[in-house]
């Protein structure tokens, strides 16, 4: 059988083959203090994610995905390295509210209806004129009837439907998600990665961290394996199975190949 992924620095296809680069990350390196010295968290990091690309991070612990998602969304600045989102940097790219952020803490508030979470960051931003959105967002993430709800009587995956309605009420053109279903049982988080799958609709670019083989393939244009400690590009595979996706695409041949052969960069890259 022919080669189905692309070792990193190799030429990569995509969905987005012949679109624009929408987030750039070049030799991007981390380091944080520990006890008298520094721990490298990523190390040279080269990276494109192209307009309207689902493209998921996958690697063990501590290999900094979410470091990496975090300088992306400018919540923390690199020790060296550049990002850049559509050309311009990573500040204009806040200023113009480019980002959507979806974490693993649905994080929403408890004395808020499921409403008003959802319409938070339209408040925060004096974006109150915009509130009629949120209704046919919520029913969009299948929240339809529970508007007035509070997260206390909410499940997990309803609470993380909220917290995906709000990252969409400003209209991102990129969603950062930092494992957003992982507190989940498995059953819910396969569910929600159908669900995010039928949101997202090559509609936005898509920055997924997860830990998750099954996943990563499922919601994935591309995954990019991380090795351990210091985190660096181990490789990169293009997952070319046909959209829309369902569940059943996890019992395919092709399917299960990817498996094997991501579970494999993932145990060289543990060397």
């Amino acid at each position: 059988m022919a080669q189905m992924g692309e070792r990193a620095g190799s030429s990569l296809g995509s969905v987005a083959d012949g679109g624009r680069v929408r987030v750039r990350v070049r030799d991007l390196t981390q380091r944080f203090p520990a006890g008298d010295g520094a721990m490298t968290a990523l190390d040279q990091i080269d990276l494109d994610v192209h307009a309207n690309e689902f493209v998921s991070l996958l690697g063990p612990s501590g290999c900094g995905k979410t470091t990496l998602l975090r300088i992306i969304g400018g919540l923390i600045p690199p020790t060296r390295g550049d990002v850049t989102v559509d050309g311009g940097s990573v500040q204009d790219a806040l200023r113009a509210r480019r980002f959507g952020v979806v974490f693993q803490d649905a994080t929403l508030l408890p004395w808020r209806t499921v409403a008003d979470n959802a319409a938070l960051l339209l408040d925060v931003t004096h974006q109150q004129s915009r509130r009629d959105d949120v209704a046919p967002l919520l029913r969009t993430v299948g929240l339809d009837g529970f508007e007035q709800h509070y997260p206390a009587q909410l499940s997990g995956g309803m609470r993380q439907r909220v917290a995906l309605a709000r990252a969409l009420a400003l209209s991102p053109d990129i969603m950062l998600m930092d494992e957003p279903f992982a507190s989940l049982d498995a059953i819910t988080r396969d569910r929600m990665a159908e669900e995010l799958l039928r949101i997202w609709d090559g509609s936005r670019s898509v920055i997924f961290v997860t830990h998750a083989i099954n996943e990563a393939i499922l919601l994935s244009d591309r995954v990019v394996v991380m090795s351990s400690r210091p985190g660096r590009v181990a490789a990169e595979v293009r997952i070319d199975l046909p959209r829309p996706r369902g569940g059943d695409v996890r019992q395919s041949d092709r399917f299960r190949a990817y498996e094997a052969e991501l579970r494999g960069h993932i145990e060289e890259a543990h060397g």
